[in-house]
This record gives structure tokens, sequence and C-alpha cells, in this order.
């Protein structure tokens, strides 16, 4: 069985891992304990500041640090990094294109018992707005810990989505991080699945339950979702005739919102989306949760082969 590590996890080991390897800051709204950069702190404290509860005040410390020189990751819940400190991270960070890099974590339906308040699913839609961010939703902690690097190394903001639950390891230590180029996971010829972060793994398991059906379904992880890797979007497109993408965010202005946008102008084919569909969470056990909402595998078999019906 895959080992399983949550993405917010991997954030703080990388942060504490490539500490010894690269000169940067790390800022925190009061959740060190939570975001996991608290690892961070412990071996580097004097590289670490608590800026409270202020997300918009922390983002504008990152942005006065980043025109000093400094590497600098902010970092905090989902909700509150993308959604509290908007303003500030389109006008402070965006607008003067600065090296901030936006840690994220607790995204999505999977925070459970947080409830509506804090499950996030719009921070990916507000995120890809901004220009000249890069917008990045990992799978596994090994693709969690490359995107960190990867940050560290472009210049510019980055945006970087981690989730609270643990999730299986579906890359091998082999893997190689590259912005804006997706990852053919599974070959397949009649269908695609097009997933990221949390989805990653369900879309794994759907293709495997679709191919004890004689389906044969394509697994693509798209995790930058800007700038985003048109040209393996097409191709599985052209090769398999039908999409269906998998997110655990909205589905209006997400991951399905910019595979759309790519297929509308380049192929078009039937599409279905697998997401939260327009709707507010509630607080529950994740498993629940994810069943209400229909973030599953069976979903996800079931949205594969409408898509395929769709075939003209």
């Amino acid at each position: 069985m895959a080992e399983k590590i949550a993405t917010r996890e991997s954030y703080g080991n990388a942060l504490a891992e490539l500490g010894e390897k690269y000169d940067f800051v790390v800022l925190d709204a009061d959740l060190a304990a939570a975001t996991k950069t608290g690892t961070f702190k412990k071996k580097f404290p004097e590289r670490f500041f608590d800026c409270g509860i202020a997300e918009g005040n922390m983002i504008s410390v990152a942005a006065g640090l980043a025109t000093t020189g400094k590497v600098v990751f902010a970092s905090s819940f989902a909700m509150f990094a993308a959604g509290r400190a908007f303003e500030q991270i389109r006008n402070s960070i965006g607008y003067p294109h600065l090296n901030v890099k936006i840690g994220a974590t607790h995204a999505g339906l999977t925070v459970g018992e947080d409830g509506a308040t804090h499950q996030c699913f719009e921070d990916l839609a507000l995120m890809r707005t901004i220009p000249g961010m890069v917008v990045i939703s990992p799978a596994d902690d090994v693709e969690a810990k490359a995107a960190v690097e990867f940050a560290i190394n472009h210049y510019g903001p980055v945006y970087m989505r981690f989730g609270r639950m643990a999730v299986p390891v579906v890359n091998g230590e082999d893997y190689k991080f590259e912005m804006g180029k997706g990852v053919n996971l599974r070959d397949g010829k009649d269908v695609t699945l097009v997933a990221n972060g949390f989805m990653v793994h369900l879309a794994l398991e759907a293709a495997e339950k679709l191919a004890e059906e004689g389906i044969s379904a394509r697994v693509v992880n798209i995790h930058t979702i800007k700038p985003i890797d048109k040209d393996i979007i097409l191709d599985a497109a052209e090769k398999t005739g039908a999409i269906v993408t998998a997110e655990e965010h909205n589905i209006i202005g997400g991951l399905g919102s910019a595979v759309a946008e790519v297929l509308c102008e380049g192929c078009p084919v039937p599409m279905l989306r697998v997401g939260i569909e327009d709707k507010f969470g509630r607080s529950g056990k994740v498993q629940p949760l994810l069943d209400l909402y229909g973030l599953t595998v069976d979903n996800l078999v079931a949205k594969a082969k409408a898509a395929i019906a769709l075939k003209k």
C-alpha cells in the first residue's frame, strides 16, 4: 500500500530541509503548528516571523522583505491566505511582481469538521486571475516538496495549495517538477481524467475501476493550473476524445474552467467536471463529506462513462 502523508506536512518538511541549502525567510499568521511551518521555526528561529492573526499585514510584511532581496514564504490557511489577504496579494505582491511565495494549507473539503468558513473552494480561481502569479496544487508528498524547491528558485509570486488530509504518494523519487508541464500518469484511449491535488489518487483509482469494465482511461496530473500545460490537454483531447476534470475546488474558476478554456480554443470535445458544484461546504467527517459532494471514485467513473457517451 502506498505511503500516505498530508501535503501540509510535506510543505513544512521541505522548508526545514531546504533551509539548509537556500537563504529564505518564513512568515506565518499564528498557525505554525497547523501549517507545519513550525518545523522550520525550530531549525531556523532567526529566519521565522509570526505575524499574528493579521494575514493582510503578513502579506505586506512579506512584500517589504522581498523588496530588500529576500525570498519570502508567507503561510496561512487557504481561506485566509487567498481570501482575506487577496487585496494585499494583488496590489503589494502581484502588481510589483515581488518574490513572495504563498503557502496555503487546509484547502478544500478535506478540512472536514472546520466547516464552511474554513473549507476554501475559491482560492485557485482567485489566484489565477492575478497576472504573473504561478498557481500550483501538488498531488502528493514528492510533488509538494519539489514544488517548494521550484518556488525558491523561481523569481516572482507563487501560490501553492496544500491539504490537511494524508494522501497516497503517487510519484516516484525520480520525479522532476516542471512549471506548466502536466504529467501523464496513465495511458488510455477512451477518455482522459484530468486531476490535481487531492483528486489525483482518486482519478488513478477510477481508471483502474474503468479498466475492469474494459474502458481505457488516461490520467493526467495538472499540478500547475497557471501557467497550464495546453499541449498535454490538447493531446489528450485529440487522442481520447473526451475529458473529465477532477478537483477539490469549485468547478467554477478552478481546474475545470482552466481546462475548458484550453479545449474551447484548441480542440472542443465532450467535457464534464467533478468538483464542488458551486456550493458552500459544511462541517462533518471527511469521507461522508466527500460522498455528499461527489468527490469519489464512483462519481469519476460515472462521469467518465457519461463523457464517453457524448462523443459523436
